[in-house]
């Protein structure tokens, strides 16, 4: 299997993705075409070992974080109030 190559821009856009609270790991897969598992080992690589470890304690078994364990009739990937996100860029209120 190749290995994905992601620029500096992509690579931010995983890691603020994966720190959100509401956006699983499938919403990444989706976007960016890697595994929940390329995700981990992404943060595990950009990230301060120390850093790692907080968040993967935060996402582990987190039903935000996973699109089959959240709640019946939660399935966007982000907040209602926020606006489209067009090519990586989130627009301003």
């Amino acid at each position: 299997m190749q290995k994905k190559i992601f620029t500096e821009t992509q690579i931010d856009r995983i890691i603020e993705m994966a720190w959100e609270d509401r956006t699983p790991f499938e919403a990444i897969s989706f976007q960016f075409g890697i595994s929940e598992q390329e995700t981990i080992e992404i943060m595990r690589r950009e990230m301060k070992p120390s850093s790692f470890r907080m968040w993967r304690e935060r996402v582990q078994g987190r039903a935000t974080k996973h699109a089959k364990l959240r709640v019946n009739g939660i399935d966007r990937f982000k907040c209602k109030l926020q606006r489209q996100i067009t090519g990586n860029k989130i627009s301003k209120r």
